[in-house]
């Protein structure tokens, strides 16, 4: 399936969030196999890479998310909030959220979030906070208004809402984001998520990145 720019419109009526669907993809856990090497990991992408961290850390996760993704919500409502204080902020970790939609209004968001955000990390992750906070409200039934009511929040009027939206370059980098994560890394359900290139699956407590985040501490 591609996630498109046109099937977004086309569809924007009658989009409700998909947990049933969603729910067959993620499957909390952690995963076995599946590792990437970090040099292929990093590789510059059409979409730049938005991170939170120091560009230094000893560690770097990569998370595979969808914004209609119910998984990928509790994640960022239980476990990110711990992972940023114990980690990200004391320049342990760098984190760097990368879109793989399971649909196209998830396609939207991430297409809107990129364009209001532009390269400002802190203003970008706290509109992916607000949108998965939110998600049962803008996912579930009238997408379109409810997404434009959080984008005027954030200080973006209805033409600059559109102007994003309509923004064909701006869906196909994300589209190329996605594609690269299927075909080279083996992405298949969200979140998932490479710590150093280890893969983990699914929206696991903070224990258990840390089983995986410490030892590559040890001696740091």
């Amino acid at each position: 399936m591609q996630i498109t720019r046109r099937t977004f419109f086309l569809s924007a009526s009658s989009v409700a969030l998909a947990t049933t669907a969603i729910g067959a993809f993620a499957r909390p856990a952690l995963a076995d196999g599946g590792n990437v090497p970090v040099a292929d990991l990093m590789k510059p992408s059409a979409q730049p890479d938005i991170a939170l961290g120091d560009a230094k850390a000893p560690v770097t996760i990569v998370e595979y998310a969808s914004m209609t993704c119910p998984h990928c919500a509790h994640f960022e409502e239980t476990t990110f909030p711990e992972l940023k204080k114990r980690y990200i902020d004391t320049g342990k970790v760098r984190f760097i959220l990368r879109d793989f939609p399971l649909d196209n209004l998830a396609g939207a968001v991430f297409v809107l979030e990129h364009c209001i955000a532009k390269d400002d990390p802190e203003k970008y992750y706290t509109l992916v906070q607000t949108f998965f906070r939110e998600q049962r409200t803008w996912a579930v039934e009238k997408p379109v208004p409810a997404l434009m009511a959080i984008a005027k929040q954030a200080g973006v009027n209805e033409k600059d809402f559109n102007a994003c939206l309509t923004n064909q370059k701006a869906w196909d980098a994300m589209e190329d984001v996605r594609q690269r994560a299927l075909k080279e890394f083996k992405v298949d359900s969200t979140p998932t998520f490479f710590v150093n290139g280890t893969r983990i699956t699914g929206a696991v407590p903070i224990e258990d990145f840390a089983k995986v985040i410490d030892p590559y501490l040890k001696g740091g």
